[in-house]
């Protein structure tokens, strides 16, 4: 008889302990550690979900395929996803509650329905019930009979269903509901996501079946469950945005068959995602022109370029420590500039309050954008515009000093595409890049020199 073991583990990171822990030492996080039981396994071999065996093989031995891919005519998931959905990849998609991942899955069915209307999908669904996906499914326009939905969150159940059908894509959502009759823990916990995980994945590398997951996110934006998850999958993507704005980013991470970092960019309508195919002007579209407390800065997302509006207020605060608050930005990275300013360009910015906003809910990670915050900034205390048709290309250290940001040419070429005028950057790439491109590239060493540049 197998011989079970009470063990605590902590649901972040996966660290196991013989008794519960406050903190875990392995990951830090407090209040993390959960009871399971754990079966002993047997001395009989294992079978996989397959039933297949496999043995070593030689390189020659081994047929090379190419990388076939679904198209699903939607520009923005294709590219993302490099190029198509790969046949019998798994994807793991993660957001927030009510961000709209179960939407953008349910159009990409849709799609995919459209162009290969001979295929099946199996929707699965252990959150919703039938009537509320098959709701969701005619208000998106997905009424086609290839479409089956099924609401069961045992997995073994959703296996035979499987077996059955023969299905060509698989929607399982979401992967933290669903769980495993060989696993004596509850729907949710690492055990359960690992081992549920696991045998979709060699049951669809065995029968080249497309697997979508869908998974939550904590607290911190991460998803929920252990960092294996993330390893087991071909692809991860995070779809991200204010759940009161209009704008969704789809931003992928991982991907074992294209390039990381892409972004595709939607918006949120009541018939569903429409994607944006030019997201700059789209962005770009409503600023009014001759306003101050402005700037432009060229940004990369995998391997677009996005142009984006920066925007600064600066307001004289006499009677207490300035108020500092951004959005879009990183608040530390802010304090610096500001910080900056006060020593180098001698303006007394501490007894103001500074907010500072990306427009159309971007969030900026990078350095490259400080000279345009720096330039907004002073474009506000001064009450001057900065003319639209010239872009801040930057990096600002402790010192003042103005550095390269990387991929400066691609940048460039995007800007003169764009019809930009004029281009501030470092001296070292003004000097590189001078004559290229049809513009204006100014290069500066210190961002003081901004203060005469622009405002005399």
């Amino acid at each position: 008889m197998a011989k079970i073991k009470t063990v605590f583990t902590c649901q972040e990171c996966g660290y196991k302990s013989a008794k519960w822990l406050g903190k875990c030492p392995d990951c830090n996080q407090w209040n993390s550690f959960s009871e399971e039981e754990t079966i002993k396994p047997s001395k009989a071999s294992p079978k996989s979900v397959t039933g297949r065996e496999s043995r070593p093989k030689t390189i020659d031995e081994i047929e090379h395929e190419t990388v076939e891919r679904y198209q699903t005519k939607i520009g923005e998931f294709d590219r993302v996803m490099g190029g198509g959905v790969t046949v019998g990849s798994l994807t793991l998609i993660g957001g927030e509650p009510g961000i709209g991942k179960s939407t953008l899955l349910m159009e990409v069915c849709g799609k995919l329905l459209n162009e290969y209307g001979n295929e099946r999908i199996l929707y699965v669904s252990g959150e919703e019930s039938e009537s509320q996906v098959a709701g969701r499914s005619k208000r998106l326009g997905v009424n086609n009979n290839g479409f089956y939905i099924f609401n069961e969150t045992n997995w073994q159940k959703v296996l035979e269903q499987v077996k059955e059908l023969k299905p060509k894509f698989l929607v399982l959502d979401s992967i933290q509901t669903t769980h495993s009759n060989q696993v004596e823990s509850a729907a949710g916990t690492l055990t359960q996501i690992r081992e549920v995980t696991y045998e979709l994945m060699n049951f669809a590398k065995a029968y080249n079946l497309t697997c979508f997951l869908i998974g939550h996110v904590t607290k911190e934006g991460q998803i929920a469950g252990p960092k294996i998850l993330e390893h087991m999958v071909d692809t991860v993507i995070y779809f991200e945005g204010d759940q009161l704005g209009q704008y969704r980013m789809l931003r992928v991470m991982k991907n074992r068959f294209g390039n990381t970092n892409e972004v595709g960019i939607f918006e949120m309508q009541e018939t569903g995602l429409r994607e944006i195919k030019n997201p700059s002007q789209y962005f770009l579209e409503q600023s009014i022109p001759g306003s101050y407390g402005r700037s432009l800065t060229c940004i990369l997302e995998g391997s677009r370029s996005l142009f984006v509006e920066i925007q600064a207020l600066v307001v004289e605060n006499k009677f207490s420590q300035g108020r500092r608050t951004t959005q879009g930005l990183d608040s530390n990275r802010v304090a610096l500039l500001v910080a900056v300013i006060d020593k180098y360009l001698g303006i007394p910015l501490s007894y103001n309050d500074i907010y500072v906003n990306v427009v159309g809910g971007m969030k900026l990670t990078t350095r490259e954008n400080d000279l345009s915050v720096i330039a907004s900034l002073l474009s506000s205390y001064y009450q001057t515009p900065i003319p639209n048709d010239t872009i801040f290309l930057g990096e600002v250290g402790l010192t003042g000093e103005v550095r390269s940001v990387p991929m400066m040419e691609m940048r460039l070429k995007e800007i003169a595409q764009m019809n930009y005028k004029r281009v501030i950057t470092s001296k070292r790439a003004a000097e590189d890049l001078k004559g290229k491109y049809k513009l204006e590239i100014v290069g500066i060493s210190k961002a003081s020199e901004l203060k005469n540049l622009l405002f005399k």
